[in-house]
């Protein structure tokens, strides 16, 4: 059984942060063997969910600009999926968003994360046009909700 989970900022030289952050490109990687690495913006904030005094997932949010946000490196830890971590990640990124001031929020995922395209379909996020670096990508699927 699951232990309470706590959703919380953290710095980004957080230790568990830094572990879920390295566990999800590992896993973006094996998905993905051509892919490079593609750092995130220093800006990023990051929400962690912590079990126990243990990060089992994370979220990032992007600087709010002309009012869209934008998700980033939404992990969950193996062991903990299935517990509805991920989703209270996403709502607990869309409610900071909203927040500092965004009316939407976009992601990128990939062809290969079926489990995502689930999720973020299930939590009101509908296809977009690629956007900015992903135009190029032939596997990235990009996303967007209004938070209005």
């Amino acid at each position: 059984m699951l232990t309470q989970v706590l959703i919380e900022p953290r710095p980004r030289d957080d230790l568990g942060l830094v572990l879920l952050l390295d566990l999800a490109l590992t896993e973006l990687f094996t998905r993905y063997p051509a892919s490079t690495s593609h750092p995130v913006d220093p800006a990023t904030s990051f929400l962690v969910a912590d079990a126990g005094g243990r990060a089992v997932g994370c979220i990032g949010l992007m600087p709010i600009v002309d009012g869209v946000g934008e998700i980033k490196r939404m992990y969950v830890h193996p062991d903990h999926r299935g517990h509805g971590i991920a989703r209270r990640l996403i709502a607990s990124a869309e409610a900071v968003a909203r927040h500092r001031g965004a009316t939407s929020l976009r992601l990128a995922t990939g062809v290969r994360q079926p489990e995502a395209i689930t999720l973020y379909e299930a939590m009101g996020y509908r296809r977009i046009p690629a956007y900015g670096k992903y135009v190029s990508q032939p596997t990235a699927l990009c996303y967007a909700k209004s938070l209005t």
